[in-house]
């Protein structure tokens, strides 16, 4: 019977404490209640970005960035809070936002939010900072006003460029996309989003990234490799001060390369070699000019001319920004002379039908070998030799 009523105090005790913790302070946990508390403000903050009211943002924080997004066209816009550090007036969210452009993301962009809180005399939250999270890039509206300008086929949003600069990159983008259809085909979306910052230092903040990996690259395509066809689209980030030093055929190829990987994207996956990716599409670029392969791939004619001919196609480790220029220079050449020759002797719509066979593997242990039998007939030993002497003819 002690027994019995020690057990019987112990559960009077626990349902007590149970329903302290349930409703003797008034409902959940203060964190879980300040995370509710900042999810309804955040929720009124994304229906003022989505309806372009200025005060309705305003009450929920400091305007920050809200003037510079203006322009952009938004189909949605929501934040979610993953974690709230700090208590009484003053704290920090982290926070995930989700956002699409209307007419081109299929899927919303994902990015991480760090929030700088404080908290007013009524215990309502008021956000006093909204800036990209540690490791998470910048957003265009995050370096200035945004400026946008729509094409036939293409939206370029840019920052510290002229409205007169971006109809520039439009209209060459809008050049690109029918010619990569005409190659490729039609199996991809036919429009592209190009976002020019002001500058390097611009384009590195919005991918993340160092601003001394990308100096002497003029352009570069983000996107989700072998995404499926629900999902954001790919972002072409120009690099403005290393676009500027291209004469207009330059600047019209690195376009049409950089559409070329926009539209390959859902076709590229980790069986497919850098090689094979960047040559198809520097191959797409040029197709429409009239560049020979030693105008086209400088580095590499004075390379074979000196008598040293490549002893094997260029590895993925070649095509890193932050390596030799002049080996990653000959790497882009050699994998579009890789292109070109499949396309002289094995045609074009071989060389196609070679870049999705590579991609339908998914893993990249036999990928190329199984493509090249299948498609071309042969192997990739032969294939190397054939591109060695292929180098030496149009480029000796």
């Amino acid at each position: 019977m002690a027994g019995r009523r020690r057990a019987s105090g112990c559960a009077v005790v626990a349902l007590v404490l149970l329903l302290v913790s349930l409703v003797g302070c008034g409902g959940p946990s203060a964190d879980v209640a300040g995370r509710a508390d900042l999810q309804r403000v955040l929720d009124h903050r994304s229906t003022a970005v989505l309806d372009r009211d200025r005060a309705a943002f305003a009450r929920s924080g400091a305007p920050g960035w809200f003037e510079n997004l203006r322009g952009v066209p938004l189909a949605s816009w929501s934040y979610r809070v993953t974690a709230l550090h700090g208590s009484g007036g003053r704290a920090t969210a982290d926070a995930e936002l989700r956002y699409r452009i209307e007419g081109y993301d299929n899927a919303p962009v994902t990015v991480g939010r760090t929030l700088t809180l404080s908290r007013d005399r009524g215990g309502h939250w008021y956000v006093d900072a909204d800036k990209p999270a540690r490791k998470s890039a910048q957003q265009l509206w995050d370096q200035g006003p945004v400026t946008v300008v729509r094409g036939r086929h293409s939206i370029v949003l840019g920052t510290g460029q002229s409205s007169e600069a971006l109809h520039t990159y439009a209209d060459l983008a809008d050049d690109a996309v029918p010619n990569v259809s005409r190659v490729w085909g039609l199996d991809w979306t036919g429009h592209v989003v190009v976002l020019v910052p002001g500058s390097v230092e611009g384009m590195a903040g919005l991918l993340g990234s160092p601003a001394s990996q990308y100096r002497g690259i003029a352009a570069v395509t983000t996107g989700e490799v072998g995404g499926p066809p629900q999902a954001p689209a790919d972002r072409i980030v120009v690099n403005p001060d290393a676009y500027a030093l291209l004469g207009p055929v330059g600047k019209q190829v690195v376009l049409t390369h950089e559409t070329t990987h926009v539209a390959t994207r859902a076709h590229t996956n980790a069986a497919t070699p850098l090689w094979l990716s960047e040559g198809y599409a520097d191959w797409i670029g040029y197709l429409s000019t009239d560049r020979t392969p030693a105008e086209a791939a400088p580095e590499l004619a004075r390379a074979v001319d000196d008598g040293h001919v490549p002893s094997r196609l260029p590895t993925d480790k070649d095509f890193g920004f932050s390596g030799d220029a002049t080996n990653l220079a000959q790497s882009y050449e050699g994998g579009w002379l890789a292109c070109r020759l499949i396309a002289d002797r094995w045609g074009q719509e071989r060389l196609g039908r070679f870049y999705r066979a590579v991609g339908d593997h998914r893993t990249r242990a036999g990928s190329v070998e199984d493509a090249m039998k299948k498609v071309l007939g042969t192997t990739p030993d032969d294939f190397t030799r054939q591109w060695q002497d292929y180098l030496r003819t149009e480029l000796g």
